[in-house]
């Protein structure tokens, strides 16, 4: 299944308001409000957030946050505190399969406490590469907000830039990229039809937004793992096709391509890899 989608994004505002008349009542709730307001010049104020990382597997890994008003930070990987990590830059000198995850930070000035977004942390690896850890990924304690985090919408956002290739790391394929599974219910269609999770596999603006398909090649993606998922793409023009375990991505419609796989049953607990066979620049 195939279909070819304009990549004209239209946002629309729809703003309401509650008229109330004057009343006297009204009036003295207000000022109780205001009295027994929080004072927001307490908390932290982040002024810049981690973002999303895809990297080559053995590559240094750096999330970071800007915050004024703030005294300390605690960064975490799937909702878990990272030990000795308290500073406002988390770096990850030698990324493995076991640093794959979803990192934020708590951005503390006094008491008071502030959540960062959270950042999701992947890696790819090309054949005859060498993996640098085998460890598995911490248990997820992440789950999807809405089922609507899989939609077409939701992985064209965003702007495509220039991405590089990483030094040392073939064009073509094979590449196994490894990601964080997202526990979320959900159906959409025959395909992927219904699911209990999945895994999205991105880059941000930064790094290319997704994978660079190369002219004069077969574009493939498989999960090598199962056989009762179902895999998708979505081009950065909004190109999109479905299918279960492997899905051909041709013609290439896209500058760059974004991945997801979906479980029918049974989300994994650890980081999951998927196989770009052939076609594609790391």
């Amino acid at each position: 299944m195939k279909k070819y989608i304009p990549h004209i994004i239209t946002l629309a505002a729809i703003t309401g308001f509650l008229a109330i008349a004057p009343n006297t009542t009204h009036a003295q709730t207000t000022d109780s409000l205001l009295t027994d307001s929080v004072d927001q010049s307490a908390f932290p104020q982040i002024t810049a957030q981690p973002v999303d990382q895809t990297v080559p597997i053995g590559s240094s890994v750096t999330l970071s946050v800007q915050a004024n008003n703030a005294d300390g930070y605690q960064w975490l990987r799937n909702e878990v505190p990272l030990d000795g990590q308290t500073n406002s830059a988390l770096v990850i000198p030698n990324a493995g399969i076991g640093d794959v995850g979803l990192y934020s930070c708590e951005v503390f000035n006094g008491g008071e406490m502030v959540p960062t977004r959270t950042a999701s942390v992947e890696v790819e690896t090309t054949a005859g590469a060498t993996v640098a850890s085998t460890t598995a990924a911490s248990t997820l304690t992440a789950k999807a907000t809405s089922a609507s985090a899989m939609t077409a919408s939701a992985l064209t956002a965003n702007t495509v830039s220039g991405g590089t290739m990483a030094a040392g790391m073939p064009a073509g394929g094979p590449i196994t990229v490894f990601g964080t599974p997202y526990l979320g219910s959900g159906s959409s269609g025959g395909c992927p039809g219904k699911y209990v999770g999945y895994v999205i596999y991105s880059k941000p603006p930064s790094q290319g937004w997704g994978w660079t398909p190369i002219s004069g090649m077969a574009h493939t993606v498989t999960d090598t793992n199962r056989t009762d998922t179902k895999v998708q793409y979505v081009g950065y023009y909004g190109d999109i096709g479905c299918n279960q375990t492997t899905v051909s991505v041709n013609p290439t419609y896209s500058p760059a391509y974004q991945f997801a796989i979906y479980f029918t049953n049974n989300v994994p607990t650890n980081a999951y890899p998927m196989v770009l066979l052939t076609g594609f620049n790391p």
